[in-house]
């Protein structure tokens, strides 16, 4: 299968090919869905934390004597039925929410999505972004033309997630350029992932030949 590949101007230059294995899958909603949710699990951060009565300070002197005072037993008064004891069964900032994604899974996931995208018509291949200077000017300049590409009017006018520009040759001043529009995310594409990927609406891939390549090894 192929792809049009265009430049930063909005016109096509050609073509690039694509491996079935990577861009012709087809949906796989169980797979997704737990890769994704997993990986939404290892990045959760715990901030709750409370105290049991190991971690409240004090009370290690034992409050009245065992027997003969007619009241309850009691050895500390940190004990969780004591007020300013510790709690029981509280959040604690070290619990593990998350779990193990195995290389094939979170490989094939990646794949699943970037086969339906391409069916949905969601991936744009560019052969590269320059900029004259690193100024918003520019980067919104890249960004009308790239959206006179058909099937990619909302490139500019989609307020949040619009697209993910994944670059197979960082430019600094083309990220310099484009970091103040909050509806464009940006990155390397050999740090693409599922969660990032489904995020956005579209999908941006520049040096297409070099980029597909990393990302057809990722099976090896």
């Amino acid at each position: 299968m192929e792809a049009k590949v265009y430049n930063s101007q909005g016109k096509e230059t050609g073509k690039v090919a694509l491996s079935e294995d990577v861009f012709g899958l087809s949906w796989n909603a169980d797979l997704v869905h737990q890769v994704v949710e997993t990986m939404r699990e290892n990045a959760r951060i715990s901030g709750a934390h409370t105290k049991d009565r190991g971690d409240v300070r004090g009370g290690g002197k034992k409050p009245w004597k065992q027997k003969g005072t007619g009241r309850a037993r009691h050895g500390s008064s940190r004990s969780p039925i004591w007020i300013g004891g510790g709690v029981t069964f509280g959040p604690r900032n070290e619990k593990i929410y998350g779990g193990k994604i195995n290389k094939k899974m979170r490989v094939k996931t990646l794949y699943t999505i970037l086969s339906e995208k391409m069916r949905d018509g969601e991936i744009l291949f560019v052969d590269s972004l320059n900029v004259k200077e690193a100024k918003a000017k520019e980067g919104k300049t890249i960004l009308e033309n790239l959206s006179k590409v058909k099937g990619f009017e909302t490139l500019l006018s989609k307020k949040k997630n619009s697209a993910l520009i994944a670059f197979g040759e960082v430019n600094e001043d083309v990220i310099k350029s484009l970091k103040n529009f909050n509806n464009i995310d940006m990155g390397d594409v050999k740090d693409i992932n599922p969660l990032v990927i489904l995020k956005n609406k579209i999908l941006i891939i520049t040096k297409p030949e070099e980029s597909i390549k990393f990302i057809e090894s990722k099976l090896a």
